[in-house]
């Protein structure tokens, strides 16, 4: 029996699965090895990675699997996409991992937008402006600490230095890079022109490597600490990406559900249009050389904020059925910037419904009902803005990834899209990954 190890980790958790074909029912077999949890940290004002945190989970994991005794022809690891390390001449990391949610990017969408206008920068990358994006962070380094960019020999996206880390070798994965800005859509490269015009050292981008490509095999000090060998294959390490591609129904939405929300499809061309543009969509690399055209939606950040808030005692399913008993009626517009990182989710959201014209949801059945709500509001209008700028008409949507297990979301998702809502894998990007590996 050939094992394949895919390690998915997100904004808030990892974890490990093991996978095998089985070939008489034709299909893929997991298995949950290992779950970790990921917690942002902060020194002084920074927010960041705990990186090394991150691989020793991920060797623990590894070692759950001598001890079940599969070891894996191969591992491919996927996380958010946008977020990098810098390293020096000797592969070492300059500085802190700093998180999409650090407040350095503040403004530098202004400074990005002097040097290329949006409507050019769109027409060129086909990524919209989300002020979290790679080329707003390298903006924030070139503006307020540039002796980084002067140690600086490389750029690697969070999966591309963990690979780094097994492996021993640095490169760019295409998925993931397609989500920092710097892609031209057209040329499926790096727009070394955007790079120039933006001053940032062209040295630090290295050459796109396609999902799929063998890595190469485990460090001699890896395989010391794991107790074996195996290959390192590139999965599409952009997590959306992976998970896109476990599902092969062309003809339904796909909503990943997690800590963000991301709807979308899949098509053959980006859409590079001004109206998709102000409606916020962006397009990216699918893992297939395709497009994932899809948007942003705040997700269930906001529900794992409120809970943190409370003390983390309670289960999102007792969450869950404390928002099934409220009748709260009482609405917020998820997309507000107000949410993305506030102080208190708490109390943001109840200033939010006041403001709405509503009263404040007064139980944490109230809160929780509100935020699935919007949420729900929130796909339905995403829903509606990709029939209308792809032309298609859709059958259903599919929900991926660890809010598919969110029933009432489903439920509210299905009512306010018109649409019947099938569930998906809740670890799709696992399986996606895996896909992959078993080529």
């Amino acid at each position: 029996m050939k094992y394949y190890l895919a390690i998915d980790i997100g904004a808030s958790s990892g974890i490990c699965i093991l996978g095998h074909q089985n070939k008489k029912a034709n299909k893929i077999v997991t298995e949950e090895v290992y779950r970790f949890e990921n917690i942002l940290k902060k020194r002084k004002q920074t927010v960041y990675w705990d990186i090394n945190a991150f691989m020793g989970h991920i060797l623990t994991g590894m070692k759950k699997c001598v001890q079940l005794g599969k070891i894996p022809e191969s591992v491919g690891i996927t996380t958010w996409g946008v977020d990098f390390v810098l390293l020096d001449k000797d592969g070492k990391i300059i500085g802190d991992p700093v998180s999409y949610r650090d407040e350095r990017t503040t403004g530098m969408d202004k400074k990005v937008h002097k040097i290329i206008p949006e409507a050019e920068y769109y027409s060129r990358t086909g990524i919209n402006k989300y002020t979290y994006n790679t080329i707003y962070q390298l903006m924030a380094i070139k503006t307020k600490t540039p002796e980084l960019f002067d140690k600086a020999q490389s750029l690697l996206f969070i999966p591309d230095y963990l690979h780094y880390r097994l492996c021993g070798v640095q490169t760019n994965e295409f998925t993931v890079a397609t989500t920092s800005g710097l892609i031209n859509t057209e040329k499926k490269d790096w727009d070394y022109e955007i790079i120039s015009k933006c001053g940032f050292p062209e040295k630090l981008f290295l050459p796109l490597h396609k999902p799929g490509t063998i890595m190469g095999f485990l460090t001699e000090k890896i395989q010391s600490i794991v107790g074996y060998n195996c290959k390192v294959i590139l999965p599409p390490a952009h997590d959306t990406a992976s998970a896109f591609f476990s599902v092969s129904d062309e003809n339904h939405i796909v909503i990943s559900s997690g800590t963000w929300s991301i709807v979308g499809v899949t098509i053959q061309n980006p859409i590079l249009t001004e109206n998709a543009y102000k409606l916020g969509f962006t397009n990216e690399s699918a893992a297939d050389g395709r497009i994932r055209f899809l948007k942003n939606v705040m997700g269930l950040w906001m529900i794992q904020s409120v809970r943190k808030e409370l003390g983390g005692s309670y289960y999102y399913t007792e969450l869950s059925s404390m928002a099934e008993e409220s009748n709260y009626e009482g609405l917020v517009d998820v997309n507000d910037n107000c949410f993305f990182a506030p102080q208190d989710m708490i109390k943001t959201i109840k200033e939010k419904c006041i403001d709405g014209g509503y009263p404040a949801p007064k139980t944490t059945g109230d809160i929780i009902l509100c935020i699935n709500r919007s949420l729900a509001k929130a796909y339905a209008r995403t829903v509606e803005e990709l029939i209308e700028l792809t032309g298609q008409k859709f059958e259903a949507i599919t929900i991926i990834g660890g809010g598919s297990k969110n029933t009432l979301l489903n439920k509210l998702t299905q009512e306010e899209c018109g649409l019947p809502v099938h569930i998906g894998y809740a670890e799709s990007t696992a399986f996606g990954n895996l896909m992959f590996q078993m080529g």
